[in-house]
């Protein structure tokens, strides 16, 4: 059964990205308050002081190395400090978004902003306030918001004190955060995701090595689990999803080989997860992951109940791009970009100005298969473009591209929609530019309303509704039917 009597239409954004007031009222630091902006070319670097007094630099997802401490440097522009300040014009932003139709909004709930110094240091009811000011601004337009609980924002100080998702004592911590925003939003938010993307650590190589990655990414499906629990204990009517980055590749050619070698690579990349936390149990071909990459994990009886108990009411995901990939060292172009992980050129895929193809094909082919695999309702989290936007001689934005990328993808979904596929809403990312995740930078940029802020931090963060504003809202009242 569907999760949604009418298809809920909308967007997503993420606190750490779009809110600023990075150490206003009480809020703590995350890692990205320490991130510098990347490039088209690159990904963004996190900074510190090591334990001497020098200066380093770690990619996000790594860890500090011992004895070192977060750091801010005069010579880099910490983009995510200020955002697009959705913390104090958030109700200048939901308007928009109200204008635009939007029946639902997607946003995170900064764990920093609940729990600065984690559960021993009490609640910060400055932060439990601010959200639920957000809620209530996006119920009083109708709008049913579907809420991320982690997008790779807890509180430094906890990456400080239990060397992060490493140690279990994570798993409590996290459940407290979600027992929190359960009982607080109650009545507010009847539909909730624990963890953005908790696939994320597979895609990219984590520095202190695979047993780690999976070591936290075990602790963070158990969370997952345990608060999904949680949840239904305190109100029966509320819906806990689960959220995984959109794998969809192809093999380079028709070698038995490649095709063997793609469907392992998603199985590495998305089954691992999503097969766990919908079916509450680890699929059978883990065991052959766990070897491949050297692992060994301690996986309680508890855990087993926990993650059984605890499955996903829907399966929530990303979708941005395909890849391709094949075993013949010989053959085929690798793609370049930020964000592009290990995938070669499609000859028949344009790509962003990031090096992402773009491929609403495949998007087609992806709900199909996935829905076809869990048969559990399905929500589309993240779909969109990131590009260079000019502002131009009419201080308009013409966003064609915006326009061509958003309406092929829809296409698809009402198609299989149409065709079977049981999904409830689409959030695209982003409707309002925001700092971008994999960068850090303000020039990249996917919203329906442009922000102007740049790099360099020039701007004055006032808002412009782009042609593609106008293109959404038309396409929200016609239910995804008329997208000319």
């Amino acid at each position: 059964m569907s999760l949604s009597e009418k298809f809920l239409w909308g967007g997503s954004l993420s606190a750490a990205q779009c809110e600023g007031a990075w150490d206003e009222d009480g809020k703590s630091p995350v890692q990205v308050d320490f991130g510098d902006p990347g490039s088209t070319e690159d990904r963004r670097y996190i900074h510190y002081l090591n334990k001497e007094g020098s200066r380093g630099k770690m990619r996000q997802f790594d860890h500090l190395p011992e004895g070192a401490q977060y750091h801010l440097f005069d010579d880099i522009r910490y983009t995510n400090h200020v955002g697009i300040d959705f913390y104090h014009r958030y109700k200048e932003d939901i308007a928009l978004l109200a204008e635009m139709g939007f029946t639902t909004f997607n946003t995170t709930v900064s764990w920093a902003r609940i729990f600065p110094k984690g559960v021993e240091g009490g609640v910060n009811q400055a932060g439990v306030e601010f959200y639920r000011n957000v809620f209530k601004e996006c119920r009083k337009y109708g709008m049913d918001p579907v809420i991320t609980l982690y997008k790779y924002d807890e509180p430094t100080y906890l990456e400080e004190t239990y060397k992060d998702w490493t140690n279990r004592e994570m798993i409590n911590q996290f459940v407290e955060f979600a027992r929190v925003c359960f009982t607080e939003y109650k009545g507010l938010v009847n539909k909730w995701l624990t963890f953005n993307e908790i696939n994320i650590l597979l895609h990219f190589d984590v520095k202190e090595g695979k047993q780690v990655a999976y070591t936290e990414l075990h602790n963070q499906m158990v969370a997952s689990a345990r608060a999904t629990i949680v949840a239904h204990e305190i109100d029966l009517n509320i819906k806990v999803g689960c959220m995984v980055a959109g794998y969809c590749s192809y093999p380079y050619t028709c070698d038995p080989e490649d095709v063997i070698e793609n469907y392992k690579i998603f199985q590495n990349l998305f089954g691992y997860c999503a097969d766990t936390m919908v079916r509450g149990y680890y699929p059978s071909y883990a065991a052959r992951i766990w070897k491949d990459n050297g692992v060994s994990l301690v996986i309680s009886e508890q855990d087993k109940k926990d993650l059984a108990e605890g499955r996903s009411d829907f399966l929530a995901y990303s979708y941005y791009m395909s890849n391709v990939f094949t075993t013949h060292q010989d053959e085929g172009e690798a793609l370049g970009g930020a964000g592009v992980q290990h995938s070669i050129v499609n000859p028949y895929l344009k790509a962003s100005d990031w090096g992402w193809q773009i491929d609403s094909t495949g998007y087609e082919y992806f709900l199909h298969f996935i829905y076809d695999r869990y048969q559990i309702p399905l929500f589309d989290v993240e779909n969109g473009l990131g590009a260079h936007d000019t502002i131009d001689a009419d201080g308009l934005i013409h966003d064609t591209y915006r326009i061509d990328y958003h309406r092929s993808h829809i296409k698809s979904l009402m198609k299989a929609r149409a065709e079977g596929v049981d999904i409830f809403g689409y959030t695209s990312w982003a409707p309002i530019d925001l700092v971008s995740f994999t960068t850090g930078q303000m020039d990249k940029r996917y919203g329906f309303i442009y922000v102007d802020m740049n790099d360099n931090g020039e701007g004055d963060l006032h808002r412009v509704k782009k042609d593609s504003f106008y293109w959404y809202k038309k396409c929200i009242e016609s239910d995804g039917k008329d997208l000319d």
